[in-house]
Parts: structure tokens; sequence; C-alpha cells
């Protein structure tokens, strides 16, 4: 992400300014915990395909960093509340909001910080901007419950990972670079272009985090973490379409019923290795990333489609 950071390095300063201005509460406790948010945050990806997609249509301004701001604020607002519901301790190698100050406190929060942001833009009379975004959270929240749903009987194809992958992850990519480009112009086809960059680029970058699930690597969770869970990804849902009924009866019981197993889940892990999930996997995600830059590669060279195109192939190159 070096070419975007030098791009953008300027506006990123200034979108933390605004971002720790909009997070601001005259409740102690409150801003207590909001400057905990502000300390552990990420890379920030969401907020550099803001910033690049406006700057690839026009100059970034105001509005831009406003749209940034409600990105953050909308994708901190989901990871608060997923951890409250995953009941997950640790977010980025710290302490998650509820393992500090308890469920109750973490709902609450990230309900604060999903009102700041449709606040921030209404006060603003970013419309468009607002529209689009709001968008992404109800195909996140549609996403995450048809996940919850097809969980229940892990008998679903890959059709249905691909709809609740591109509520969950996609959606709110391909609203950032929407809300990026609707900062700097009203052309609707420039907008539904980067709006479906933005979920081409999102559609690769969950398939590359399901993928670290069959890795060595160090990914900030553990292998076989998804089979715990029993969720069925890209690599295992493949392979189960490709075994015998009775291999497949069994891998299945093991994600059901016998997934904290170490011995079975390796047994599972193996199998999907073995019968091809995970180069199944890969391709298709090369094959989002390329539909992604065909799109980036429609509009003219700058520093800006260069900046992008790095963030695209990071999201498919990186090894954490």
């Amino acid at each position: 992400m070096k070419l975007a950071k030098e791009v953008i390095g300027d506006e990123l300063v200034l979108f933390e300014k605004h971002f720790k201005e909009a997070v601001k509460s005259r409740v102690s406790l409150l801003d207590r915990i909001m400057q905990y948010i502000v300390k552990r945050k990420g890379k920030q990806m969401r907020p550099m395909f803001v910033l690049l997609s406006a700057k690839l249509n026009g100059e970034i301004n105001d509005a831009s960093y406003r749209a940034a701001s409600l990105v953050e604020l909308l994708h901190t607002a989901s990871l608060v509340h997923d951890d409250v519901v995953d009941d997950a301790l640790e977010r980025r190698s710290m302490f998650s909001i509820n393992a500090l100050w308890k469920n109750k406190i973490a709902v609450l929060v990230g309900d604060y910080l999903l009102s700041k942001g449709l606040l921030l833009s209404l006060e603003n009379k970013d419309f468009e901007i607002l529209t689009i975004l709001s968008t992404a959270v109800k195909k996140m929240s549609e996403g995450e419950l048809l996940q919850i749903e097809k969980t229940r009987n892990l008998n679903f194809d890959e059709s249905i990972y691909y709809e609740i992958i591109n509520g969950k992850t996609a959606s709110l990519l391909s609203s950032s670079c929407g809300a990026g480009a609707a900062s700097v112009t009203k052309n609707e086809e420039v907008i539904h272009k980067m709006r479906e960059f933005g979920e081409m680029v999102g559609m690769a970058f969950q398939i590359k985090d399901d993928l670290f699930d069959y890795g060595d690597a160090l990914v900030g969770k553990p292998t076989g973490n998804d089979i715990k869970e029993k969720k069925l990804t890209l690599p295992l849902i493949h392979v189960l379409q490709k075994v015998s009924p009775s291999l497949k009866s069994q891998l299945i019981n093991i994600v059901k019923n016998n997934n904290n197993d170490k011995k079975k889940v390796k047994f599972v892990i193996d199998n999907v290795i073995q019968y091809g999930g995970i180069e199944y996997a890969s391709q298709k995600m090369i094959e989002y990333r390329d539909k992604a830059l065909d799109l980036l590669h429609s509009f003219p060279d700058s520093p800006s489609r260069a900046a992008l195109e790095e963030l695209v192939r990071y999201t498919t190159d990186r090894a954490y």
C-alpha cells in the first residue's frame, strides 16, 4: 500500500483529523472508548478506497473526507457489533470493546457510531453519499443473517456463498468507491462503475480471507477457525460438490458435530487441499481481481489509478 500512501498521504492525515472529530463525545465514558477505538485503527483500507476513488474522478474535498469518515464509522460499528455476536475478546491484537466494557456498552457504542455517521451526512446534506452507504449497511445485515440461516443445515451451493460475501464484505467496499466518486461528480455512470469496481475487489478480498483458514501463515485467526464456527467457505463448498456422497456426509458431520476436534478439523482441511479446493478458490479470487482491474483500466491513467491498482493487488497478494 506504499503507493497509495504516497498519492494521498496528506489527505490521510487530514482524514484522521476529521475522523477523530467525528467520534468525539461529551460523555466521558464514551469519549474514552472512542479514543481507544482511534488508537487501535487498522490499515484504513476503506478510507483509502474512498479518497482514491474521489481523486481518480476529481478533486478531494470536504464531502470526500466526510464520506471516508462515514465509511470508517459504519465499518467500526459493524466490527464492534460483530465482536459481541461472536463473543470475541480480541480485535487486531488488542482487547475488543466488549472484553473491556462488556456487551451492553459495546452494543450502545456500535449504535452511537452508526448514529454519528448518519448525522455527519445529514447535517451536511450529503444525501447521495448517505444513500449509497445506507444500502451497504442493509446488505451487510442481510449477508450476516443469510449466513446464520444457511449455517444451520450446511447444505448450500456456490451461488449462496457469493450472495453472503457480497453482502457481508463486498457491499461496503463497493459503497466506499461509489461514495468517493459521488463526492466529486454527479455522473451516475461513473459512480455506478466505481461501485462495481469496489464490489469486485470486495469479493476477491473475502475469498482471500477465507483461503487463510487453510494456510499456515500467522494471519490473525487460527487455522480451521471457520470450520470451528461452522462456516462453509468456497474451498470447502467446491470440494463438497466433487467428492463421493459418503465423504461429503463425513465432512459435513465433522463441521456440524466435531468442529472442536483438532484431528477431525485437520482431516477436513487435508481433504480440501487434496481435492483442489484451494486452487479453485484461488482461481475465482483472481477472476474477481481481474474484473476489478478491467473496470479500473477503463479510466485514464493517473497516479490515483496506479495507487488503486496497487490496493487491488494487495487484497489478493497479502500474507495476512
